[in-house]
């Protein structure tokens, strides 16, 4: 059998780890399984090194058996007397006693191949067959384990990888389509929704990680334990097979030494140099969603406007109570609710969206300000509401004024639009709405209009003053 040269089979090296080179990249162009299935090759090497020395010993013990077989014809040419014996005498120490002696030591030789081929058959091959099993196990947990976890981490790369294509799509039809967009394709929206499934995948990367480096750790115990078997099998052979004769005994002494001078740590560490790009560091920091690099994750349509929570009187006019929530004007020129900031508990999907060209606008009154608009979210509350007039407060007067600001930046409405009076008639009130919400949004005029302040309270809300 041909054996290769180190450097002809050996991988080019990297400076730098399997993990530090992916840390940057979203959706890494790395097989999670690259270090799992390294792992069951060098378990397949083990195990083929365990079969050559079990089939080695088991070539030795027929040896043996045969050996005890053949010095039964030896013996066999010494077993009838001698012919004309009587010329020979028959006491201890002539010839007749000579051939007495070889018959006594052939038979001894006979008994001792037996007894030999007894003693490796029964003491040193189970212990080495043992051993073949217990390799064959470690490869299944293998298997079942840190290979089931690399598909994990591929399904969640996979998920990850088609919404960050979703934000591409949309932030390329973002100056396309002069920033109007569904609420749902909201370059802002996809973009959180990347960040929901990239922490997802994260934390798969992460366990698939920890589950490896425990593995690769366990691995040196069990190499450890492996070495120790092969010397204990080889010692213990030699006992019984270096007995024959003192040139025998040298030869399996030496075979003996041979293993017994291995290191036990000597091929894990030669394996690691050699395999380092491959290998997980447990010394380097785990993944963040931080540090993590994606397409368009610095677009301009993805960094809102204005952020921050803001206190909203319920649609409900039963209720008279507020709820916070977090809102967000966008370059896509929506206002959109959410629960909270958190991108990684649940998918960010908006509660509330209005498109804010088609809404009517009031001016601060205080840290209070009114929206009337129709909710584009796309969810049952808002499909039955229709058109409505959403009542919001600020935490300070000059922060409701930079909410009115940002709104107007993207709406083109630069004041109110004129009233004949702060209570209009129902039916002239109806009459306007209807033209506003039949209008296209349209640019806004470059001359801006006075401002005037109005009152935002609960009564002229629901008598129907509103804004643009």
């Amino acid at each position: 059998m041909s054996v290769q040269s180190p450097t002809s089979t050996a991988a080019p090296s990297r400076q730098e780890t399997m993990a530090s080179a992916i840390s940057e990249d979203a959706v890494p162009n790395v097989d999670p399984s690259t270090t799992a299935g390294l792992l069951a090759e060098r378990l397949q090497a083990y195990k083929h090194a365990v079969v050559y020395i079990e089939e080695y010993i088991e070539a030795v013990e027929k040896v043996h058996k045969a050996q005890a077989k053949e010095y039964e014809k030896v013996l066999k040419t010494i077993s009838k007397p001698l012919r004309e014996g009587e010329h020979f005498d028959q006491s201890l120490g002539g010839v007749a006693g000579f051939f007495e002696n070889m018959r006594v030591n052939t038979q001894a030789l006979i008994n001792t191949n037996l007894e030999t081929e007894k003693n490796i058959k029964g003491t040193v091959l189970p212990v080495i067959e043992r051993l073949h099993k217990e390799i064959k196990h470690k490869a299944k947990e293998l298997e079942h384990g840190a290979e089931k976890g690399a598909k994990e981490v591929e399904k969640a790369r996979n998920t990850t990888q088609k919404h960050i294509e979703l934000l591409g799509q949309h932030t390329a039809s973002f100056e396309a389509a002069g920033g109007k967009h569904n609420a749902t394709d909201d370059p802002y929206v996809i973009h959180r929704g990347v960040l929901h499934r990239l922490g997802k995948q994260v934390l798969e990367e992460n366990n698939h990680r920890n589950d490896l480096i425990a593995v690769q750790t366990n691995f040196q115990v069990f190499e450890t334990h492996v070495i120790h078997v092969i010397q204990e099998v080889m010692e213990t052979f030699n006992t019984y097979a270096g007995g024959q004769a003192e040139k025998v005994r040298s030869l399996y002494s030496d075979m003996l030494g041979a293993a017994q001078r291995i290191p036990p740590d000597f091929e894990w560490k030669a394996f690691v140099a050699r395999s380092k790009d491959r290998l997980v560091d447990p010394n380097e920091d785990p993944r963040t969603v931080e540090s993590v690099q994606f397409p368009n994750m610095t677009h301009p349509s993805t960094k809102p406007l204005i952020e921050g929570t803001l206190e909203r009187k319920s649609r409900n006019k039963l209720s008279w109570g507020t709820q916070t929530g977090y809102y967000v004007v966008t370059p896509s020129k929506f206002l959109h609710e959410f629960k909270d900031s958190d991108n990684l508990r649940k998918d960010p999907t908006p509660e509330l969206s209005i498109y804010l060209p088609d809404a009517i606008i009031g001016v601060p009154s205080g840290e209070k300000f009114n929206i009337k608009g129709k909710d584009r979210s796309g969810t049952m509350g808002g499909k039955l509401a229709g058109t409505s007039e959403f009542s919001f407060k600020a935490h300070t007067p000059a922060e409701a004024q930079k909410w009115f600001d940002a709104i107007r930046s993207v709406t083109g409405a630069t004041g109110p639009a004129p009233v004949s009076s702060p209570t209009p008639s129902p039916p002239a009130a109806a009459t306007e709405d209807k033209k506003l919400e039949a209008a296209p949004a349209v640019a806004a005029p470059p001359a801006e209009k006075p401002v005037v302040a109005v009152d935002t309270d609960h009564k002229a809300q629901e008598a129907g003053t509103y804004f643009l």
